[in-house]
């Protein structure tokens, strides 16, 4: 079963709502830092410790996963919250969209025309640059205090005024970008 993408569109955003509505708005980035302190945590047991006059009972010597009361520090040490979950649903719907697909065996059908006219048939490219812009969406997304969920369709969708002015910024380089790369077509 293929979606279009106003369908897609639509489940999204009742996803997006339902979230909002029921729990908290959608952002992943930062259990991409979480990840990284319990990586750190097994490493060194002193990242996060109990602590009695932290709000969440939690602290780090690190400043940012002590911040917000050790918040952090606390997601770190109970890793299984609705957040980190949710970041984990998001790569096992993935695997279960590509089985569902057909899987990923670079093959034709998967390397779409206007990558090849410009880039070639090396599926090993198309993976490489995959693996390269996600890095420097997360970097960046870091340095900007939260990632394009959170900033832009979380936060449009509460009608924050920084939701749209990143949403604006986002497409504004976004699209020069696509067609500086993607000069010829497929």
């Amino acid at each position: 079963m293929v979606l279009s993408w106003k369908t897609g569109g639509v489940l999204l955003g009742a996803v997006f709502f339902a979230a909002v509505l029921l729990v908290k708005p959608i952002g992943v980035s930062t259990q991409f830092v979480i990840f990284d302190g319990i990586v750190w945590d097994l490493i060194d047991q002193d990242v996060v410790v109990k602590s009695e006059t932290a709000k969440s009972g939690y602290a780090s010597p690190n400043a940012y996963l002590d911040k917000s009361g050790g918040s952090y520090a606390k997601n770190v040490a109970h890793p299984l919250n609705y957040s980190f979950v949710f970041v984990l649903a998001m790569m096992a719907g993935a695997a279960i969209s590509a089985v569902m697909r057909g899987g990923v065996a670079p093959d034709e059908r998967q390397m779409p025309e206007v990558w090849r006219a410009n880039f070639g048939d090396e599926s090993w490219k198309r993976y490489m640059a995959a693996f390269l812009a996600g890095f420097v969406v997360l970097y960046g997304s870091r340095l900007a205090g939260g990632c394009t969920s959170g900033h832009m369709m979380s936060g449009m969708m509460q009608t924050a005024v920084s939701g749209f002015i990143f949403a604006a910024g986002a497409f504004a380089a976004g699209i020069p970008v696509a067609m500086l790369l993607f000069k010829k077509e497929g």
